[in-house]
C-alpha cells in the first residue's frame, strides 16, 4: 500500500498536481492541512483514490478533524497538521502523543521542513510544503513501513 503525503499547499496547487500525476500507482492520498480548498481543484488528478485530510491552522472554518488515526495493513498511522502539538518548538509532544495512541507512524506538517526519521519504534515524517515542491511517500509492506521524502522537479 502506497500513501502519498502532502501538506501546506497554501492555495498553490501546481506542484501538488504534478506529484499526483507522477504517482498514479499510489493507493491513498493524505493531506496534512493548510490548503484544504486545493483538494477541490485536484479531483481529476486524485482520480477516485481515497483521501484522508486533516485541518491545518490556516484552514479557517474547516470541518475537517484535527487528527486522524488510520489503520492500514495492521499499522497505526497518526495524521495531524502539528500546530496543536507545537512542532515548531520540537517533536517531543508529537512523539509522546503518537506513542500514547500506540501509533506505528506519525505524519505531520506545519513547519514546511521536510524530515523523516525513526525514534523509539515510531516512524516520524513531515513531507514539507508541497507549495515548494516537497512531499512524501509511505509504503506499508509485509515487513513494515518505509518512508520516503520526495521533491517535484522544477
Amino acid at each position: 500500500m502506497r500513501l502519498l503525503v502532502f501538506s501546506d499547499s497554501h492555495g498553490t496547487p501546481y506542484y501538488f498536481r504534478q506529484a499526483l500525476l507522477m504517482h498514479k500507482e499510489a493507493d491513498r492520498i493524505i493531506y496534512l492541512g493548510d490548503g484544504e480548498r486545493d483538494l477541490d481543484f485536484l479531483t481529476y488528478e486524485i482520480n477516485g483514490r481515497p483521501v484522508t485530510a486533516v485541518k491545518g491552522n490556516c484552514d479557517f472554518l474547516s470541518s475537517l478533524p484535527e487528527n486522524e488515526m488510520l489503520i492500514i495493513g495492521g499499522k497505526r498511522i497518526l495524521c495531524t497538521h502539528g500546530y496543536l502539538e507545537k512542532v515548531k518548538y520540537g517533536e517531543a509532544y508529537l512523539i509522546s502523543k503518537a506513542q500514547s495512541l500506540k501509533a506505528d507512524a506519525v505524519l505531520y506538517g506545519h513547519t514546511h521542513k521536510q524530515t523523516s526519521g525513526y525514534e523509539d519504534g515510531l516512524y516520524i515524517m513531515n513531507p514539507g510544503s508541497i507549495a515548494e515542491g516537497y512531499y512524501g511517500m509511505v509504503d506499508i509492506i509485509d515487513s513494515g513501513i518505509v518512508t520516503l521524502t520526495c521533491r517535484v522537479e522544477r
